[in-house]
């Protein structure tokens, strides 16, 4: 009976020390509150269109929180009054959380009230992508599909609606990219569990695909005088 005691005791005593350790990596984050969306600003669609790209090299200046809100309201925003998005959700379950990394750590985009939620501390770019450019963009999206908001259906079902989901979220980070003059790239090429794991994500939350944003990097006077 001592021993059963002990041994309760013991993992009581390390769950408590794992979570005030999470508490305090998040604490050591503020809550950001974004400013409002500027929805009337913008490239025609036609035009936007003829410029959306990928690119992979990133200027290190980072983004303005104006224009991290234009982002993300255009990635997943709130545009009607009853809630829905500016992305389609199938059967508007709306399980794609974006979760937003930066230099700083790591933040939960909560559409509702316009603020990044904080979840970790620390620099995490670099673990979001396996590729070399992943650590150089200021603003790394990390697209997560949480399958507890997805009812009772089948969890093949759940990966392909929410995969689905993923792809027009993406897209609008494109397009807006394209409308500002932004560099982007979306990724699936990356370390899932460990990601996962340094995010605290649950079992049931899954990582769907991963985006790069910044500004362009500017070329080599060499290049552009050769062009001139």
């Amino acid at each position: 009976m001592i021993k059963s005691m002990t041994v309760t005791a013991l993992c009581l005593g390390l769950a408590t020390i794992l979570i005030t350790g999470t508490l305090a990596q998040a604490a050591d984050l503020q809550t950001i509150q974004l400013p409002k969306p500027e929805i009337t600003k913008g490239k025609p669609l036609m035009q936007v269109l003829s410029e959306r790209k990928t690119t992979r090299e990133f200027a290190p200046k980072e983004l303005s929180t104006q224009t991290l809100s234009n982002l993300l309201w255009a990635a997943f925003g709130i545009n009607r009054p009853d809630g829905r998005r500016t992305a389609p959700s199938a059967l508007n379950h709306q399980e794609i959380d974006i979760f937003v990394t930066m230099k700083a750590g790591v933040y939960r985009y909560d559409a509702k009230a316009n603020t990044l939620v904080p979840v970790v501390s620390g620099d995490m770019r670099a673990m979001t992508g396996l590729q070399g450019y992943v650590k150089d963009a200021p603003l790394d999206l990390v697209y997560v599909a949480d399958f507890a908001k997805m009812g009772d259906s089948q969890e093949a079902e759940k990966r392909f609606l929410s995969a689905a989901d993923t792809g027009f979220i993406g897209e609008n980070v494109y397009l807006y990219s394209a409308s500002e003059g932004l560099a982007t790239v979306v990724r699936a090429n990356m370390d899932r569990t460990k990601l996962s794991e340094a995010m605290k994500l649950r079992p049931d939350q899954k990582i769907t695909l991963a985006q790069c944003i910044g500004y362009p990097k500017a070329k080599e006077s060499g290049e552009n005088s050769a062009k001139k």
